[in-house]
């Protein structure tokens, strides 16, 4: 019996742990499911008989490796800074680790200790980054292939709340780490246009948007994301002219955002004083110069030149950011007490369902003529449980775990899936799992 750990059970893990259980019979697993907080592993589990909750602390260093030491394959669904501590562990151990995040420095600084053990640490294997890279490379291969060469690749992907329960004038829910989403772009995003380096502060990121319609679901924006030029090797596209990751949100997302942006609302450097005392209100005043004559209303409208019925002005008044209620947080950041005061409206509710939406836009020359092709991908929850967001970022994972296991995937060192020995047969299983892409010439 193979013993399979996840260590994580937040929303982005349910549709990962029930595949593992749902497959657990067919392939002799037994899986673990270990969270600090076990009555969310728990509902995870649901009483399987091939899975297990348990109480986990990740930093508790003796449960750590006995948990890591009893499995043969380890599923980290942690914050990405806490994959560091497990991936040495499963070096050490010689256990095979598969996340959904980001390789980070210190990560990528084990790929010849993981070699060394036999191991392979899979990273970037969820929706973005994940279904991204290897939908992306099944085009870019297939075009070389071809013999066509690739002069622009852009790729956007947004999680947003489904067009039939989409009912507030921000056209956004959360669908993701509320926290993650508040300060998203933080640091300067790094891009190639036309064989042109460019850099973009958070400070100017939501003033410099792209636009465009999806398949069947309407316009969109699309904002840069903090790292396109350390894809240009991994997808063997180093000399290409442009290069550009973005994030999609409704159209009108990114100006509104931008206010907050600018007051200083999502700063999550210092905490305030008293702030558990602050209400919306106060908070924003707080960011505002000082007047006697004007109310916090009409000295936002006077510093971004808005006016009180314009819809910028009212996606602010929607959420409550000029009502007197006390937001309640002690030592908290600007961030943090924006973040409680989004949650109040941007959580989904026990009705809504959300949406996954990724494009890649490939501009190539083949035979001498100039190519413009876009893939698309529309994905939808079921539920504010079983969300598109849990299905895209959970099943990759789950079907490399399985991949690994049945030893379909025999690589070692630090990898995200951009070879064909990972991303065909995982794409292929997406697909079986209705997640397709639809590519159309424009």
């Amino acid at each position: 019996m193979k013993k399979i750990l996840v260590i994580g059970a937040g929303r982005s893990a349910v549709t990962l742990i029930q595949y593992l259980l749902d497959h657990s019979t067919a392939n002799n697993w037994q899986v673990t499911v270990a969270d600090f907080y076990q009555d969310l592993a728990k509902q995870a589990v649901e009483n399987h008989p091939n899975g297990s909750a348990i109480f986990f602390n990740v930093t508790d260093d003796n449960q750590r490796v006995s948990e890591i030491s009893n499995a043969d394959i380890v599923i980290s669904m942690l914050p990405a800074s806490m994959h560091i501590t497990v991936a040495k562990d499963c070096i050490r151990l010689k256990k095979h680790l598969v996340t959904a995040s980001y390789v980070s420095k210190e990560i990528a600084d084990l790929d010849l200790s993981a070699k060394q053990a036999g191991v392979l640490l899979l990273n970037e294997i969820g929706l973005d980054p994940g279904i991204d890279h290897m939908s992306a490379m099944a085009v870019i291969d297939d075009i070389k292939a071809r013999g066509g060469e690739l002069t622009s690749f852009k790729s956007f992907c947004g999680g947003l709340i489904h067009p039939d329960y989409d009912n507030n004038p921000w056209n956004y829910k959360f669908t993701w780490n509320p926290r993650n989403v508040v300060l998203a772009g933080q640091g300067t995003a790094q891009y190639i246009k036309k064989g042109r380096y460019k850099y973009l502060p958070y400070t100017k990121l939501f003033e410099r948007t792209d636009t465009m319609e999806v398949l069947d679901a309407g316009e969109f924006e699309g904002y840069a994301n903090r790292d396109s030029l350390s894809y240009r090797e991994a997808y063997g596209l180093k000399n290409i002219p442009t290069l550009y990751r973005g994030t999609l949100r409704r159209k009108g997302f990114s100006q509104a955002w931008n206010i907050f942006v600018q007051l200083g609302l999502t700063d999550d450097s210092f905490k305030l004083e008293n702030s558990e005392f602050i209400s919306n209100r106060a908070l924003v005043n707080m960011f505002l110069a000082y007047s006697d004559d004007l109310s916090v209303e009409e000295k936002i409208a006077k510093q971004f030149k808005l006016s009180l019925d314009s819809s910028i002005f009212q996606k602010i008044a929607w959420l409550g950011m000029f009502e007197d209620t006390i937001i309640g947080m002690k030592n908290a950041s600007p961030a943090q007490l924006l973040q409680a005061i989004l949650e109040q409206k941007w959580t989904l509710g026990s009705e809504d369902k959300d949406m996954i939406v990724m494009q890649h836009q490939f501009e190539f020359v083949l035979d001498g003529k100039e190519n413009k092709l876009n893939a698309s991908l529309l994905v939808f929850g079921e539920d504010p449980r079983y969300t598109a967001m849990a299905k895209t970022v959970g099943l990759p994972v789950a079907i490399a775990t399985k991949l690994i296991l049945n030893g379909q995937i025999k690589s070692t060192g630090v990898r995200i899936p951009i070879s064909k020995d990972i991303y065909i047969p995982v794409l292929k299983e997406l697909s079986e799992n209705g997640i397709n892409f639809i590519e159309e010439l424009v």
